[in-house]
This record gives C-alpha cells, structure tokens and sequence, in this order.
C-alpha cells in the first residue's frame, strides 16, 4: 500500500498538518527558549540569592560573640521568614531526600551562581521542594517549599497549541472539500457521460484552474453529444436510403421467373441479412436514457422474447424462471438484449439452450442468464469480442456485423447492469450473466414470476 496519500485533497490536508506540526515543534521550542527558560534561570537566581544569604548568615554567627541560644534563635528566625530549612544528611534522608529526582541544568546553573559545586533536586508532594547541597555548606541541605513549580503551569499552552493545531487541520479540511467540490461534479458528469447520458451544462465556479477546467469539460460533452446526435441521424438516414432500394429488389426478385427459384431465394436471404444488419447498427446508436425505464418483471419479457422466436430455429430451449421482483429498464432495449444473445446460442451453439432468471437479494439486482453447449469463448476473447463490429475466431464463425455482443454491453451498461462470461456446468457451452437493478419501488416480498 502507498505511504503517500493519493488524492488532492489528501495530498492538501496532510501538507496542512505537517506544517503545522512544524510550527507547533517550533513554537513549543521557542517558548521553552525564550519564556520557560529564562524564568527558570530567575527562579535559580533568586533561590541562590537566598542560599547565598544562608551561607552569609552561616559565615556571620561563627565570628559572632553571641551564645549558642542566641545563635539558633536568630538562625531559626532568618530561616522561617526566608523560607529555608537546613538540615545534615541524615535528617534529609528522613525527610525524603531519597525521594527526590536531580536537575542537571538547575545544578549548573546553580554551581554557576555560587561558584561552588551544586547540586539540585526537587521532590513532588503537597508542596514542590528544591534541595540544594553545595560545597560551600558541606555538611548540610538546604530545603526550599515552592507551591508552583510544575509542569502543570504549561498545560495551558499545550492545550491551546493543540487546539489550535486541530482547528487549523479542520478548517483546511473544510476549505480543500469546498475547493474539491467542482472535481467531485466533474467525476460525477464524465461518469455520466461514459454511460450515455448527459448531463446539465455544469456550472463554472472555483478557483481560475477549475473554471477553465469546468468550462473546457463543458464545452467537450456539448461536442460529444452533438456528435452522438449526429451519428444516430447519420445512421438513420443511411438505414432509409438503403431500405428503399432493399426493397425494391426485394419485388423485382419476387417477379423473377419460377425457373430461377432457387437464385431469388438466395437474394431474398441476403437481403434479410442486409435488413438484420441495419437494424443493429440502429439499435448500436440508438439513445436510451433513464426516462425511457418502467419498471418490468424479466420473466414477463424472457417470456415474451421467447414466444416470439422463428419457427426455423433448431435449438431446444428451456427457461427456469426464478421469483424476481421488477427492474427499471426499457423493455425493447432488453428484448434486443434477449433476442441477441439467444441468436448467439442458436448460431454457435450445439443445440440446446438454457434461460434462467434470479434475484440476488444481498446486491439488490435481478438476473437472467443465457447458456449453450457449444465451444464457448476463451477468456482472452471476451474483451474484444465485446467491442463494435468484432468477431470470434473460427470457433465462433465468422457470421454477422459483429455488433451483437457490443449492442449487449451497450444497452446493460446504460442500464447500469452488469454482464458477465462464465462456462456452463450443466450445458458446459458458454454462460451469459446480465444483472440489472431492481426497481426503486420494488418490493421483494411481493416479487412476480
């Protein structure tokens, strides 16, 4: 699988998210510079000012001529109103200096200030405590209680960096979607159009790009579907103009001699060709669109198709109607579906064909299927076989306008079907699937055969 989002607007809000996680590295990092630091270095600063003051202190009562009461009681005093306690090492331990975690940079700084080797650690508790040792005072640690130095000062930040972060990543997820849109809607229309249908003229919004993409698109389904327009016309007057004298040669073999019964049959056949010929490039060009549709039950037209089959087909032909619900399609589009596909079988096969219809209740589409027992058709053929005036190779004659499995893909994917080739199990000729929606409407419970 690809690491790298694919999609525009994948591509857009993954670029919108890496830099703003630079940005927020990088804010998080300047403010641990140039804000959390540097208060940092004036709390150390102020703490070694007092731990200075100890030592002072320290310094003053043992070159002073006061008792040994008088000492302690001033000590004590100093100590209280500065906020610091002095304790040896063995009454730190009980105090909880084992419990207490060591600052490297808080130390250095610290060694700094009073120029002695220092050494800082900060226990969490009710209160914050900052333990400090240093060699000017050996033989003792000097405790301060802060009631604000933690990490939690900081969490505003990181929640308002955060929500930032998220509400810049949404806002540009918002702008990329509205920026997408017209994409979308050309999608949607070339989609469209590649199934035969034609949609409104799109409307030119969005960016400069866009628009000129928008319009160009526009511009191209207008050509192509006049072109479409005009082919089907084309093809229409091509097929009058050929009937006419079709048919006149048509009476002038009629009212040739009995003698010569055996060459006007002959004519007449090739003349039925040439008709059947015509009518498939019609039906090829043909335009149906969705507004053509009613809902039809399939068993209703398979039986009709085949009740209507020339009496001068050799095949056996049978038919297993499943319980189907209606589909919405245009019912002589689906006859010629039917009708193309059962000369397929009629023409190629082996004499027996097989109709059955079903309904595939988990995609909600109905279908019918056509099977032979002839030779089939290699899997490597299908996809040109199914292009216009393409034929099988000697294994399907060569027969026809090569129009009949083409006009089939045509019309089902205009129906938004699908069609699909398999070999028969039971017959072990060739199987034709064609699946179409059911009928919005429809009501599987109440299904028809």
């Amino acid at each position: 699988m690809p690491i790298l989002p694919r999609s525009a607007f994948a591509r857009t809000v993954a670029l919108i998210a890496f830099l703003l996680l630079i940005n927020q590295v990088i804010s998080y990092l300047m403010v641990g510079l140039y804000v959390v630091k540097p208060s940092m270095q004036q709390i150390s600063s102020v703490v070694a000012r007092q731990v200075q003051g100890v030592l002072l202190l320290d310094e003053w009562l043992t070159s002073s001529r006061l008792n040994a009461a008088e000492k302690r009681d001033l000590a004590f005093k100093y100590s209280t109103a500065a906020g610091i306690k002095v304790f040896t090492q063995s009454e730190a331990l009980r105090q909880g200096l084992g419990q207490t975690v060591g600052y490297n940079f808080l130390s250095a700084q610290m060694s700094q200030l009073l120029n002695a080797d220092s050494e800082v650690r900060i226990s969490q508790g009710a209160y914050y405590q900052v333990w400090i040792r240093t060699d000017n005072l050996p033989d003792y640690w000097l405790r301060m209680d802060l009631d604000s130095f933690d990490e939690a000062r900081f969490s505003p930040l990181l929640f308002y960096l955060i929500l930032i972060g998220v509400l810049s990543v949404l806002g540009g997820m918002l702008f990329t979607n509205w920026q997408n849109r017209p994409l979308k809607a050309l999608q949607a229309a070339a989609l469209q159009i590649a199934k035969g249908n034609y949609p409104e003229q799109l409307p030119e919004r969005g960016s400069t790009e866009v628009i000129s993409v928008t319009r160009a698109f526009n511009q191209m389904a207008k050509g192509v579907q006049q072109l479409e327009q005009d082919r089907a016309l084309l093809m229409a007057g091509v097929s009058h103009d050929l009937r006419t004298p079709l048919t006149r040669i048509r009476l002038a073999t009629e009212m040739m001699p009995a003698t010569e019964d055996y060459l006007a049959e002959g004519i007449i056949s090739d003349i039925d060709d040439m008709n059947a010929i015509i009518d498939q490039f019609i039906d090829y060009v043909r335009l149906d669109t969705a507004a053509d549709n009613d809902a039809e039950n399939l068993n209703y037209l398979i039986e009709d198709v085949v009740g209507h089959l020339p009496d001068s087909w050799h095949s056996i032909i049978s038919v297993d109607y499943g319980d189907i619900p209606p589909a919405s399609v245009r019912a002589i589009s689906i006859k010629r579906v039917l009708v193309n596909l059962l000369e397929n079988a009629e023409r190629y096969g082996g004499g027996k064909i097989h109709l059955v219809s079903g309904y595939n209740r988990a995609d909600q589409r109905v279908w019918f299927s056509v099977a032979d027992n002839g030779p089939g058709i290699a899997a490597s053929e299908i996809e040109r076989l199914l292009q216009p005036f393409s034929q099988g190779d000697s294994a399907r004659a060569s027969r026809g306008s090569g129009l009949g499995l083409a006009i089939v893909k045509r019309i089902i994917e205009r129906h938004h079907g699908r069609v699909s080739f398999t070999r028969s199990e039971q017959l072990g000729g060739l199987v034709v699937r064609v699946e179409l929606p059911i009928a919005p409407a429809a009501n599987p419970t109440t299904s028809l055969t």
